[in-house]
């Protein structure tokens, strides 16, 4: 049960070893709930979780706040410290080997001695700095500097440094939620080649099917307060979870039209002294019944953007403008325009700049040089990709009256269902939504605004597969500019005719 609402009810899963499971389900299902429960990171109300004996398992927490004073190499060297630890032991023992007369007890210790070495140089130990320059390579991280201090970080890189050491650990178990938020093109595609060849187990909850399909084997639905295993790749689970719905939905009309059946006829029979006692039989039997849950209807989101077109040649012209902070420019000088209909997907590697840049353009930052125009009557709508709230505390009613005064309490509620977030959830507070859901409520913000050029920050980060189908048929739809920033290829390739590369010095 997680705020007054079950999430799951006699829910069984065995997961085997060397098995890569992905983990599906609308926003608000309980996904991230269910692997901070596996992960022991939340109390469960009943039945248990178990581990097998001597397992080591490490989870992928993106909101996990770590030391900050430390450089991001020391961080990733931390990894192995248990093999350091070995080291320390070893060093101890060498030390002890000169002090020792005795031949017997010097060949205890040559031989212990051995043995650990052997274990050392079998972990890996004497390679661990290739090991970490490589991993780090692999996902990005080697741009940030070695010896950058994590608190200098991004959100974002800091996501990316604690994917990093989890893979380093070389675990039994990785549990990943949303690995890719924060991954641009390249190095997702350097996951899944790791992913694919990884010989030991994980699960991942991911929203990106094309990632799923590529590195997974076996796919756990959570939804309707149940979780169920499917074999097979993303693709391969889609068509069984189709069938799966359908013979659900009809089990449950049957067994609610026996039910009503045996209902009528207990009505009809309890007062007859001749029929009480097939009565009180039939009401045994039904007591005895396991009665299925409803199938839940979860509304769909329906994103709609209105649009006051500006045709122009020069919607926003970008002249040698420098971004950074603190005087220090990140990028070169970045050049570019962008016309009425012009729908562009900013692209590089996760940490470059993009984020600054739309922040930049944005006026949240100050430019350090050069300079930048939008026309005169452009009206831009801005998506940020940190997903800040004045008050988490507020709840989705409350965030949306304060936005717009105008609507009535029956119309905040229309609002709010547009977007799926409908009863219970509408009075929740923000900081126990899902992180799709949070993004929803943001994206009604952009909704209830007119405009003619969209600036997205990954719109897509959270958002289950039903509402990034919608959000991409609203963008289509939408007649004005845009400016994406975007690691799901396949989103931003659909939806853009032009590219921004952005590359660093």
């Amino acid at each position: 049960m997680f705020e007054d609402k079950i999430l799951f009810k006699n829910a069984n899963l065995v997961i085997n070893n060397g098995e890569h499971v992905g983990i599906v389900g609308l926003n608000g299902a309980g996904k991230s709930t269910f692997i901070n429960i596996i992960a022991k990171k939340i109390i469960w109300d009943e039945g248990e979780v178990t581990w097998l004996n001597g397992i080591r398992y490490g989870y992928l927490d993106q909101h996990a706040d770590i030391d900050r004073t430390q450089t991001v190499y020391e961080y990733l060297q931390s990894s192995f410290t248990h093999l350091y630890e070995k080291n320390d032991r070893l060093t101890a023992i060498y030390e002890k080997m000169g002090e020792v007369s005795d031949d017997k007890e010097l060949e205890k210790l040559i031989n212990k001695s051995n043995r650990i070495l052997e274990e050392l140089t079998d972990s890996g130990f004497y390679d661990i700095d290739a090991t970490i320059k490589k991993t780090a390579s692999g996902l990005g991280v080697t741009a940030f500097g070695f010896d950058t201090l994590i608190a200098n970080l991004s959100g974002g890189q800091r996501a990316k440094l604690m994917l990093t050491k989890l893979i380093l650990q070389d675990l039994d178990v990785m549990l990943l939620d949303e690995p890719t938020n924060f991954l641009d093109v390249e190095h997702i595609d350097w996951l899944v080649k790791f992913l694919t060849g990884y010989k030991k187990t994980f699960m991942v909850i991911s929203h990106d099917t094309d990632f799923l399909d590529k590195v997974c084997d076996n796919i756990v639905s959570i939804e309707n307060g149940s979780i169920k295993k499917y074999s097979g790749a993303y693709t391969s689970f889609v068509a069984q979870h189709e069938m799966a719905v359908k013979q659900y939905a009809e089990e449950y009309e049957r067994q609610q039209a026996e039910i009503k059946k045996m209902e009528d006829y207990i009505n009809r029979n309890k007062a007859r002294a001749a029929t009480a006692g097939m009565a009180n039989s039939r009401k045994k039997m039904l007591d005895r019944i396991e009665v299925m849950e409803k199938p839940t209807f979860i509304p769909d989101a329906t994103f709609d953007f209105p649009c006051n077109p500006l045709h122009t040649k020069e919607m926003l012209v970008v002249d040698n403008l420098e971004i950074g902070y603190d005087g220090v420019p990140l990028l070169p000088p970045i050049s570019f325009t962008l016309q009425g209909d012009t729908k562009l997907w900013i692209r590089g590697t996760n940490g470059i700049g993009k984020t600054t840049l739309l922040k930049t353009l944005m006026r949240v930052l100050k430019p350090i040089g050069g300079n930048f125009k939008f026309h005169i009557a452009a009206k831009p709508s801005y998506l940020e990709q940190d997903l800040t709230f004045r008050n988490l505390n507020t709840n989705a009613y409350g965030y949306i009256s304060d936005c717009f005064p105008r609507f009535n309490q029956k119309e905040v509620r229309t609002q709010l269902s547009r977007v799926g977030i409908t009863g219970d959830n509408a009075l929740k507070e923000i900081l126990h939504l899902s992180g799709g859901e949070q993004v929803r409520i943001r994206l009604l913000t952009i909704m209830n605004t007119t405009s003619n050029i969209l600036i997205l920050d990954e719109p897509t980060n959270h958002l289950d597969v039903r509402a990034k189908k919608a959000l991409s048929e609203a963008i289509k739809k939408y007649d004005g500019a845009m400016i994406l920033v975007c690691h799901e290829r396949t989103f931003a390739e659909e939806l853009c005719n032009a590219v921004y590369d952005v590359k660093q010095r």
